[in-house]
């Protein structure tokens, strides 16, 4: 049937209209084919400024959160070899258990390298509804200071997921647990204390999240304030039992989380002087801030240590390299904890000192101080 001249120019504009959307269609495609996940994107900065790219630290340092889990049959030779490497004249390992764990770990740490390792207990504390608390582990934890260990370590469970025996949540300044933190203060032992998590892991996951990349690696540390306690909730709970125990020397874990708010953070330790911190998995949050980090770090230098937590030779690199010098805008080690640059704090030798080894060796008992007199 012959089309009529209307239907011709309909056809036309159809078709014109047709190609238009495909051509607009395939555009929107290839667009899409080009967007990378931030996972991916890992662009060269053409910046051109200074760099001191450190492997050693200027000063020997005391490594106050460090995990090794396989201590009691480790071969500690190579380890020992990386850490002279660093400039790491102690490593504690905050994972040292308590009973025949810890006593085998204590055994082969003293066949050669007495001098290089400190190990913290860990105790149980659901275990506070059972029959003999809290005598049972007070004797515990005395036997362990017996056979070396110089501290208490305490995981991020509580106050998150330990349990009585009821199933109720324990709370980091559950009254029962009192016992634990006296003994501590008489043993002349700190506790390093680990509560809650970065407090972004309990804002929404969407693009307003700086932390959206961990918790889509890790989607179990994302903390639905449905099932979950608030931060504000279980960081109370932590200044609590710093308040109710002065004589107890206390090392809040991971600038407290509150390295995103150091005025928040130094009102703290301003309040509390029993109370301690380090920079364990937290170094992004002093690199992306210099200037404030810098002033921070100079006022409260006699409350900081030197801490990394999960050990990697390399990543105390770019310790070092904040802490030391003045290099600008160089990449974190690790992008789930910082999708942003670092610059350098380039703090003075006396405060580098005493956050390298100084305050530590005044607050965790029987560290071997020959080991730092060459800079002394």
């Amino acid at each position: 049937m012959a089309f009529s001249k209307k239907k011709w120019l309909w056809l036309f504009l159809f078709t014109l209209l047709f190609l238009g959307f495909s051509y607009w269609l395939i555009g929107k495609i290839q667009y899409r084919l080009q967007v990378m996940d931030v996972e991916n994107y890992e662009p060269v900065s053409t910046l051109k400024v200074p760099e001191n790219l450190l492997t050693r630290a200027k000063f020997p340092f005391i490594d106050v959160h460090n995990h090794q889990f396989t201590m009691p049959i480790q071969n500690l030779d190579k380890l020992v070899a990386e850490m002279d490497e660093l400039n790491m004249a102690v490593m504690v390992n905050l994972s040292g258990f308590r009973g025949k764990y810890l006593e085998w770990s204590l055994e082969n740490v003293n066949k050669k390298y007495g001098n290089r390792f400190v190990l913290f207990m860990n105790i149980d504390f659901e275990k506070l509804d059972d029959e003999g608390w809290p005598e049972k582990t007070l004797k515990i934890m005395e036997e362990a200071v017996s056979m070396g260990a110089k501290g208490l370590k305490v995981y991020k469970s509580l106050g998150l997921t330990d349990k009585d025996n009821e199933g109720n949540r324990i709370h980091v300044d559950d009254p029962r647990l009192d016992p634990i933190w006296t003994k501590c203060g008489e043993l002349g032992i700190p506790v390093l204390i680990h509560t809650g998590e970065p407090p972004a892991f309990w804002l929404p996951k969407d693009k307003n999240n700086e932390r959206w990349l961990e918790l889509k690696q890790y989607p179990s540390r994302y903390k639905d304030p449905n099932s979950n306690p608030s931060f504000e909730d279980v960081m109370a709970e932590q200044h609590s039992i710093f308040r109710r125990h002065p004589n107890t020397k206390f090392i809040a874990a991971h600038l407290g989380w509150f390295g995103n708010d150091l005025n928040r953070l130094g009102k703290i330790l301003d309040e509390m002087p029993n109370v301690y911190t380090e920079l364990g998995a937290v170094l992004a949050e002093l690199g992306r801030q210099p200037i404030s980090a810098r002033k921070w770090l100079i006022k409260y230098q006699d409350r900081v240590l030197m801490g990394k937590d999960s050990y990697k030779q390399e990543e105390y690199h770019t310790y070092f390299r904040v802490l030391e010098t003045y290099d600008e805008y160089f990449d974190y080690y690790r992008k789930r904890h910082a999708h942003w640059k670092m610059y350098g704090l380039g703090l003075p030798d006396s405060v580098l000192q005493k956050i390298y080894y100084k305050n530590a060796l005044h607050l965790i008992p029987g560290i071997d101080e020959s080991l730092f007199e060459v800079v002394d």
